[in-house]
């Protein structure tokens, strides 16, 4: 009777109905019925938790999908802000660019090594032209001399290192010999040579570009003199000229100040001999032979 009891109680059977079936089959000594209840009490038990753990397992994988779906919002939020901030940097790199190229005020902005042609003239060093475009020698303080008949490519490749020296975030100035004579000439007439030296002297390379190109004013190797001696192991000048050197006593009309300027720009230079062929001529040569055979 006692077995059945325990049998009908099923799952509901409670605490005090196991303590209670115990005790009548510790009264009648059946040591098989206390195993059985031991068993259903385990039973129940396991069952119990299994149906707690089915019960709250959704709440548990919706905290889960929450908490993914907040991960993948701030993730988001990351990605737009750091997007936001790279085309701000961007923006902001390419005003400072722009601004670089005005205050060089290249003649021929276009200007690059990758429009240059090394097979016309194939004796041209080019491995020390794209050696002076990594601008080493700008954080060195060395000068340039590009030294070569009319038409050889010296101020493209001038022009074309001093945009690499942009991009590479110095600040450049080019100007035509004859025009930076001139400006400084002006400046002397207007008050400010001072000021207008001082900007020279800091720009970390100054192209003076067609040296002998044009007939100077008499006072034209004094202002080149000292303009390179302020310059002198504190910043880069990048000078280009048709003249060899032997002639720029004649050409500036000063031997002594002429001397000491080489003298100072050849103590760390890099000299590039351009040529020997014109691109100008070929230019023209081209154009009549196309004419001869129309």
């Amino acid at each position: 009777m006692v077995r059945a009891a325990a049998r009908s109680g099923g799952g509901a059977l409670g605490a005090s109905s196991v303590r209670e079936g115990g005790k009548i089959a510790e009264a009648l000594g059946d040591v098989s019925f206390q195993r059985g209840l031991v068993v259903f009490h385990h039973e129940h038990i396991v069952a119990l938790s299994v149906r707690d753990r089915l019960t709250n397992f959704p709440l548990a994988e919706d905290r889960v999908a929450g908490n993914d779906r907040a991960f993948e919002r701030q993730l988001f939020k990351e990605r737009e802000r750091r997007r936001d901030l790279a085309d701000e940097l961007r923006r902001r790199q390419d005003r400072l660019l722009e601004r670089r190229h005005k205050l060089a005020r290249f003649r021929d902005p276009a200007r690059s090594l990758d429009t240059f042609d090394f097979e016309f003239n194939k004796r041209m060093n080019r491995a020390l032209v794209y050696d002076l475009a990594t601008a080493r020698f700008i954080a060195q303080r060395e000068d340039v001399l590009f030294l070569g008949p009319p038409g050889t490519g010296k101020s493209h490749l001038a022009q074309a290192i001093g945009h690499a020296a942009i991009l590479q975030g110095y600040r450049v100035v080019y100007r035509e010999a004859h025009t930076l004579l001139e400006e400084l000439a002006e400046a002397t007439l207007a008050g400010t040579r001072k000021a207008s030296l001082a900007e020279l002297t800091t720009v970390p390379l100054l192209i003076i570009d067609d040296l002998g190109m044009r007939k100077l004013a008499h006072t034209a190797a004094e202002d080149l003199l000292e303009l390179i001696m302020r310059r002198y192991e504190r910043a880069s000048t990048l000078l280009t000229s048709n003249r060899p050197v032997d002639d720029w006593g004649k050409l500036l009309g000063d031997t002594a100040a002429v001397t000491a300027l080489l003298d100072r720009v050849l103590h760390h230079a890099h000299v590039l001999k351009c040529g020997p062929r014109s691109w100008r001529t070929k230019v023209q040569t081209d154009l009549r032979t196309e004419e001869g055979t129309k």
